[in-house]
This record gives C-alpha cells, sequence and structure tokens, in this order.
C-alpha cells in the first residue's frame, strides 16, 4: 500500500520523547512558569532603587553645590549647602592657584598609573604561572602566597625595612611596599585556570611558547577579569595617604592630592609648608568649607572619568568564574 503526499503534507520523524516543546514567552517575555509582576513588588523594587540612588547622589550634590557656594551661603546653611544659593567658582580658582595642589594632582596622577602598571605586570605574570600546572613549584608558592593574606610582619617591621633601603622621603615608597595583593592574584589564577585547554594546545602546535600564550591567547580572553583588576589597583593608589604620613610627612612637594585633602580638612586653614599658598592669601574671601568640598571633587574627577571605560567589564569580571557547570 502506497501512501501520496501533498506538498503541504510533513512527516514528523522525531519521537516523542525526545521532541522538546518550544517556549513561550508570555506576556512581558516571561516563560510560563514564572508569577507576573505584582503592583506591590515593582513598586517595591522602584522604591528601593530610588533609595539607593539617592544615598549615592545626594551627598554628592551636596559636595559639588557646596565647593560652588560663597561665604554667605555656607553661613545661611548653617554648614553644608543643599540649595545653590550665591553659586561662584572662586573655590576651585583659589584651590588650582596653589602650587601645592597643582603638584599633588600630577604626584597622583604618576602614582597611580606607574603603580597599576607594575602592580599588573606583577600579579598577571605571577597569577599565569600559578595557573599552569606544570610549573615548578607552584603549590609551594601558592601556598605561601596564601599564609601571607593571614600572616604579616606588622606595621613598624614595614617600616623599618622600607626605611633601612632608603625609602624615607622617596616616591618608590608609595608604590612597592602595597604593589601586590594575593587577593588579586588568586582571582586572576582562577581566571587562567578556567581557559580553555584547547585554545593553548592549538597555540603549542603552532610553535608558541609560554610567552606568546600569556599574550596572544590568555590576556585576549580575560580583557574583563584584567580591567577589574587595573581599577582595584588604580583606586587603591589613587586613595592612598597613609603611607605619605609614613614616609614623607614633611615633604610637601611629593604629597600626593588625597594627603593634600586630609591635611587641609584637618587643619582647616591654610597648607603646612606653604605660607605663601593661595588657601592663605585669599582664606577671607572663600568659604574654608567650600575649599575643602573643592578639592573633595577634584579628587573623585579622575574616577569618574576613567570608571564609565572599565564598567561595562565589572559585572563580567567579578562574575566570571564564580559560576560552574
Amino acid at each position: 500500500m502506497t501512501q501520496t503526499l501533498t506538498p503541504s503534507t510533513t512527516v514528523d520523524t522525531e519521537p516523542d520523547a525526545v521532541r522538546t516543546p518550544p517556549r513561550r514567552p508570555g506576556r512581558g517575555g516571561r516563560a510560563p512558569w514564572e508569577e507576573p509582576p505584582t503592583v506591590a513588588g515593582q513598586a517595591g523594587k522602584g522604591l528601593t532603587l530610588g533609595g539607593v540612588l539617592a544615598v549615592m547622589l545626594v551627598p554628592l550634590w551636596i559636595i559639588v553645590v557646596t565647593s560652588l557656594s560663597t561665604q554667605g551661603a555656607v553661613n545661611r546653611a548653617g554648614g553644608l549647602v543643599i540649595w545653590p544659593d550665591g553659586l561662584t567658582f572662586e573655590a576651585y580658582r583659589v584651590m588650582l592657584e596653589d602650587a601645592t595642589v597643582r603638584s599633588a594632582l600630577l604626584v597622583s596622577l604618576g602614582i597611580t598609573a606607574v603603580g597599576t602598571l607594575l602592580s599588573m605586570v606583577v600579579s598577571v605574570l605571577c597569577a599565569y604561572g600559578l595557573s599552569r600546572a606544570r610549573s615548578l613549584g607552584h603549590r609551594f608558592l601558592l601556598a605561601l602566597l596564601v599564609i601571607t593574606m593571614f600572616v604579616n610582619g606588622g606595621l613598624i617591621p614595614t617600616f623599618l625595612v622600607v626605611t633601612g633601603l632608603g625609602g624615607y622621603g622617596e616616591w618608590w615608597a608609595l608604590i612597592l611596599p602595597g604593589a601586590v595583593s594575593v587577593f588579586n592574584i588568586l582571582i586572576l589564577r582562577s581566571f587562567y585556570s578556567s581557559t580553555s585547554l584547547d585554545l593553548i594546545e592549538a597555540a603549542r602546535i603552532d610553535g608558541a611558547g609560554d610567552w606568546r600564550i600569556l599574550w596572544s591567547v590568555v590576556l585576549p580572553t580575560s580583557r574583563a577579569v584584567t580591567a577589574v583588576m587595573a581599577l582595584f589597583y588604580g583606586v587603591g593608589y589613587w586613595n592612598n595617604f597613609f603611607s605619605v604620613m609614613l614616609y614623607m610627612p614633611t615633604d610637601s612637594e611629593k604629597w600626593p592630592l588625597q594627603y593634600v585633602l586630609y591635611t587641609y580638612v584637618n587643619r582647616g586653614n591654610g597648607l603646612p609648608g606653604s605660607v605663601n599658598s593661595g588657601f592663605g592669601t585669599q582664606f577671607a574671601q572663600t568659604a574654608p568649607l567650600s575649599l575643602q568640598m573643592a578639592v573633595v571633587v577634584l579628587t573623585l574627577i579622575p574616577l569618574l572619568i576613567v570608571y564609565p571605560f572599565v564598567q561595562k567589564h565589572f559585572r563580567t569580571g567579578v562574575l566570571t568564574g564564580a559560576i560552574k557547570g
């Protein structure tokens, strides 16, 4: 017996046991098994996100507005200014005319750039070496690094070692003692260990060595985590002021911007070591609180400029490797 098939007839040869039902999203793109959102749930999410946003933006708004306020507006507000009243850029002009502030800005940029580059080079090389199972003594070195996360010499021995090596009053004392973070190395190592072995073996078949594999295979496939680690190191160097208190507390020409802010906020007047500073000569015409907030804004600007370029990698770099399976 023969069966005639018309052009519109189709034969389904796929067994029912292996047939996968199509996913039919519900309203709003949700799967059928997902509960539809409720008005109370959506309102709660909106209020929560709005509250978190307000907690972050309101202090920043107050800092910026206060930095642009006159002495009279600060006096009328009784301190920090919430609503703009008599805005002026006088505080920024006085601040940028000060030689100590200009020098501190350049010092901070230089320390951050050099320190971040050095830290990333050492961390990447160390993490890649520890991620290769055939590396000589990698287990012993890994255990040694982990021990340093919980046991260290302490502040006084570190100070004695740095000063004994001639680091007192030198810029390298602000970089080398904290150049490497074991935590960041462990994150990089975990990421490099999950790099596809097929890619590495294919590169070895083509004659690539470890340096070539690191540069052409591992680093291009780990841009996200590399960007996040660079951000961590950069923010650490930019915000560091405690090392300045230890190794160069009197040389104002070598102060980074964060220590200038720390000193000025504590004293509330002209910078020490800068008698003819603009902070001192025009202090009567400019509100001290406005000057303090202007320095705070100046310390935030570089981070606000850099972060948008790294933000797209941030979520991927932090979460990659956290979920297995």
